[in-house]
């Protein structure tokens, strides 16, 4: 165990000194931004920065002090040291990848009060002082051994920066005609008309008006020329919007305050839905913290166990929305609880199965690896420790649970557990279907939107002409 030990003033001699180094990382400043609320762009706006006086990102003056502080308090004198006074003269900025090593010298020792003068310096990996000044502190009279502290692991994460990167990819694309299911609350109104005035759609709203204007008086939104078709209650508001879709005349639906099974119950109509060749299944899009990018999971919201063709179709579907949203082969991971084929583990035999299924052109645009369990294809360590060797394994765009269950759970534990952002689409149908929780915000109705939007277009760019 590592300790740290003080040194007291009677220890203590002119011209003792310690140092610590350190080289300046993005995550230093944006952790010390978040602590100190010093957001100034010359710090954490690398376009600001280019356009500033040093045309580069630089640490704040007193990320520098800090440091000063942390040999103080930890090195020299040491624990139980009193703080009475400090000045700095900065002398050149500090940029990202500069090593700093930082420096304090004893200068003078009072008696009186124990008092101890000190230089500090900051300099960086070319010898310039970047840093210098005097502390003035109490040195201890007691010594100190204990102990060093183990830090917490610090996780930086902007909530919703990747769901704004997909909003963001959507702004030169034309808005789509968008059935809003019965949007009779406040939150599935809002999301909608946000989308619409983020052009991403042209809400068409389904409904009763008079509950339509009520929710919209409650949230003090204004409908302006928003196009309203009123219906008497939910069951007619789905059914109207599947018959606009057979018309041609929406290309998105989105789910308003409506239970799921009533939504897609005239979906799924034989005869008068919108039906394909294809399964139909919902891909939850989660922002994960600790995940270094989108992470799609299907499906777990519709297929309760589904077979090996069914479990084919939910691959193709997540594929295609993946390539939608801008990845150019997307990883599909196949989750079992074991990472080799075992009959006893149906799973396992559908994951061999459908790898070999897109060996021969039965699923196409992805890259597929199973069975893999849950560590193996979110972590390259798990992978590399269990021996495994894919370009799959620990790096997954995309989860294929063995059942809704098992999706439920994962999806769920990730939202509320690791704080992940969470927006969700329903496709295989003729067109998606924005399908999002009463729970979810305006933020994850505006990521299931975006998604759909690319999707449309995405796919309209690969019909023939």
């Amino acid at each position: 165990m590592q300790f740290i030990e003080n040194r007291t003033f009677d220890e203590l001699k002119v011209g003792d000194s310690a140092e610590l180094t350190r080289t300046l990382k993005t995550e230093d400043i944006e952790l010390f931004a978040v602590m100190s609320g010093d957001v100034n762009p010359a710090h954490v706006d690398p376009e600001f920065a280019q356009s500033d006086m040093f045309h580069k990102v630089i640490a704040h003056g007193m990320w520098g002090g800090a440091l000063i502080s942390a040999v103080l308090g930890t090195e020299l004198p040491g624990p139980g040291t009193i703080y009475l006074n400090q000045n700095f003269s900065f002398r050149h900025a500090v940029g990202l990848g500069d090593t700093v090593t930082v420096r304090v010298t004893v200068a003078e020792k009072k008696p009186e009060h124990q008092h101890v003068v000190l230089d500090c310096s900051c300099i960086n990996q070319s010898g310039e002082t970047v840093i210098e000044g005097q502390a003035l502190v109490i040195a201890p009279s007691v010594k100190v051994r204990r102990p060093r502290v183990v830090l917490p692991e610090v996780h930086l994460h902007e909530r919703g920066a990747r769901f704004e990167a997909l909003m963001k990819a959507t702004a030169p694309l034309a808005p789509v005609r968008t059935a809003v299911v019965h949007p009779c609350d406040t939150l599935s109104l809002e999301g909608a008309l946000e989308a619409g005035a983020k052009g991403m759609i042209v809400p068409i709203l389904i409904g009763p008006r008079a509950k339509i204007e009520a929710a919209a008086a409650e949230a003090q939104r204004d409908l302006g020329q928003v196009e309203i078709v009123d219906v008497p209650h939910s069951h007619a508001a789905a059914e109207r919007a599947v018959a606009l879709a057979r018309e041609g005349k929406v290309d998105m639906l989105m789910k308003g305050k409506i239970h799921t099974d009533e939504l897609l119950r005239p979906v799924v109509a034989k005869d008068t839905g919108l039906r394909t060749e294809r399964r139909i299944s919902h891909v939850f899009a989660l922002d994960v913290p600790n995940y270094p990018k989108p992470l799609l999971i299907s499906d777990a919201a519709i297929n309760i166990f589904p077979d090996l063709q069914t479990k084919r179709d939910i691959v193709q579907n997540a594929i295609d929305l993946a390539l939608a949203l801008g990845i150019d082969i997307p990883k599909v991971a196949l989750l079992s609880a074991v990472e080799t084929v075992t009959p006893s583990i149906p799973s396992t035999v559908d994951a061999s199965a459908l790898c070999k299924m897109a060996d021969r052109g039965q699923i196409t645009g992805g890259m597929l690896d199973g069975p893999l369990a849950f560590d193996n294809a979110v972590s390259k360590s798990a992978a590399e420790t269990k021996g495994i060797h894919s370009a799959v394994a620990g790096d997954a765009d995309i989860l294929i649970v063995p059942d809704l269950e098992a999706g439920n759970m994962i999806a769920k534990q990730l939202i509320y557990l690791a704080g992940a952002d969470a927006a969700g689409l329903v496709l295989g149908a003729r067109i998606p279907i924005v399908l999002t929780s009463r729970a979810d915000g305006v933020l994850s109705r505006l990521a299931s939107a975006a998604m759909a939007q690319l999707f449309v277009h995405h796919q309209s760019s690969r019909i023939p002409d």
